[in-house]
């Protein structure tokens, strides 16, 4: 018997052919995923893997080979001092409180950069330099090994004050006015908001950021010599009318002598020298740190501040573009300069020392004073044709402080420790604590209301383009940044 083979339909076959096609395609295709995830799995694993060995590996790389190196940098740098000084860097020393520091706000500044939030600019690292100070003054151990001799931090204060002033008269915008009337605003917050704000496009349509960014020099400039004339004033014997006329002498002899320094380094070094930038920023530098210091060993305290604006402005002036480069070298004198003014005014407060009359009082002033400030702020901006919403955010954009308070902050006391008067000391703390508070409150505050309320009550400008008619597409212009420096 034989077996037939029943033919099939070539139709049959055809469809069959293609059921299998697809099923095995879907087979394969979801294999392939199943796979791809694997893949991907284990890239991740394998990722992890490097990541860990890189860190474990021997000799050591990545964060420990930084902690490491780090550590024993510090460690050197204390060493070789010890070579040279030797009991001054042991511990109860001036070096060795110096050094210990320096190097703990610097670490204290790192942990703080590392907090982030988001929505607003991140924390500037003073406040881990403050927290690091005040820490070191108010444990009893440490507080034992640290001890700095009051003349020195105050000259290592001064000097940092030189520096802002040197670098606030270099960046200064010559037809900047408005913020004249204003008190002292923190760069390091209001920049960082202001450049946030203004990538987002917010206020861009009516130069808000600019402005701000702008006047927030200007306005340190005016806040720092008024403050540094009034304080000559108030330590100067005789009437008020005396007084008085004291205060117009020293901003005279400040703007006359730094208008002399100024033509000074317009000329010299000359452009054929060599390291012509490096010569320029050493002669601002210099002569800045000389005009403060020696302004207080003459009786003008005042003076010295206003000299080291004119002649950096004027400076700047000269250089034109070329300013920028100068710019660039103080702002890493300011790097090494900056933990030691935090620190030291962090160290200058003691929780034993400030009574609860005192922190209220100062709480109390503070809170005046910003209570005024906003509504003066939001008088002017009426005059610049901005609605109510721009109006009221530029008056809050001015409550943060930071580094002028600072800056500024121990200067009384200083003074009122050359004088040897337990009264003007006890005033001098006074104004002391009202900086530290106002560092501690206003900062954060300040970050956290420019960056929520920027964008509801800002304009947020359109950067694409749009048709203007002719068939063309033109692009909305926007404000550009000016130029300035954050200060922390």
């Amino acid at each position: 018997m034989s077996n037939k083979v029943t033919p099939v339909p070539l139709k049959i076959q055809r469809s069959s052919i293609a059921d299998t096609i697809a099923v095995y395609g879907g087979l394969q295709g979801a294999d392939s995923s199943v796979f791809g995830q694997y893949d991907e799995d284990s890239q991740d694993e394998l990722k992890q893997s490097q990541k860990l060995r890189h860190i474990c590996s021997c000799p050591p790389k990545g964060i420990i080979a930084n902690i490491v190196t780090s550590v024993a940098a510090a460690a050197l740098t204390w060493a070789v001092v010890w070579s040279i000084t030797y009991h001054e860097s042991l511990p109860g020393g001036n070096l060795f409180g110096l050094l210990f520091l320096f190097f703990s706000a610097v670490l204290g500044g790192k942990i703080m950069g590392q907090i982030k939030l988001p929505g607003i600019p991140p924390l500037p690292r003073l406040f881990g330099m403050l927290f690091a100070g005040f820490l070191i003054r108010n444990i009893p151990f440490t507080s034992d090994l640290v001890q700095i001799n009051v003349k020195w931090s105050a000259n290592l204060r001064n000097m940092s004050l030189s520096i802002i002033l040197a670098l606030a008269g270099l960046g200064l915008d010559p037809q900047c006015t408005f913020s004249f009337v204003l008190g002292a605003v923190s760069p390091a917050i209001v920049v960082l908001s202001m450049l946030m704000l203004q990538a987002q496009g917010y206020g861009t349509d009516k130069g808000i950021p600019t402005l701000l960014i702008a006047a927030s020099s200007c306005d340190d400039v005016v806040a720092i010599t008024g403050f540094n004339v009034f304080l000559g004033m108030a330590y100067s014997k005789g009437s008020t009318f005396f007084n008085l006329l004291y205060g117009v002498l020293q901003v005279i002899v400040g703007a006359a002598s730094g208008g002399i320094l100024g033509l000074f380094i317009w000329y010299f070094p000359s452009r054929d020298q060599t390291f012509l930038v490096w010569k320029r920023a050493f002669f601002v530098m210099g002569l800045s740190v000389f005009a403060v210091l020696s302004g207080k060993h003459f009786g003008f305290p005042g003076s010295g501040g206003l000299c080291t604006v004119v002649l950096s402005f004027m400076g700047g002036l000269a250089w034109s573009n070329e300013k920028r480069e100068v710019e660039e070298i103080l702002a890493a004198a300011w790097e090494i300069f900056q933990p030691f003014l935090f620190s030291l005014i962090g160290a200058e407060m003691s929780i034993v020392s400030i009574g609860a009359k005192t922190f209220g009082l100062c709480l109390a002033t503070m809170g005046a004073s910003l209570l005024v400030r906003i509504i003066a702020a939001f008088s002017l901006a009426s005059c610049a044709g901005f609605n109510f919403k721009e109006k009221l955010f530029i008056a809050l954009a001015w409550i943060p402080k930071a580094t002028v308070q600072a800056a500024i902050g121990s200067v009384a006391l200083d003074t009122a420790r050359e004088h040897h008067d337990p009264k003007l000391e006890e005033y001098g703390l006074n104004i002391l604590t009202v900086a530290f508070l106002a560092i501690l409150i206003t900062a954060p505050t300040g970050a956290l209301l420019i960056g929520l309320m920027g964008p509801k009550l800002l304009h947020k400008a359109d950067t694409d383009k749009e048709d203007d008619g002719n068939g063309k597409g033109r692009q909305v212009e926007t404000s550009s940044p000016a130029s300035g420096h954050v200060h922390e």
